[in-house]
């Protein structure tokens, strides 16, 4: 089972709020996952992004991929 972080799209229409999660590779953008690991609010100024770090680490630790826009987030956290 290949794990991957990414973005899970919960805001209404028109109002997007990303959780962060880490989920099978093979299921769907916003169904299944494992563990939710963050959330990510790009409609403030500046955008909101909580990750909880002991979490996310322990999923890197275990061979998760991020995916593109939640390494950015990563980056911008200043976890690698």
């Amino acid at each position: 089972m290949a794990v991957k972080l990414r973005l899970t799209r919960v805001g209404s229409k028109k109002n997007p709020i990303y959780r962060v999660v880490a989920a099978d590779s093979r299921s769907p953008r916003d169904g299944r996952f494992i563990e939710i690991v963050g959330r990510y609010n790009p409609q403030t100024e500046p955008s909101v992004i909580e990750l909880d770090e002991e979490k996310v680490r322990g999923w890197l630790a275990k061979g998760a991929q991020p995916t593109e826009a939640v390494a950015r987030l990563l980056k911008a956290k200043g976890i690698a």
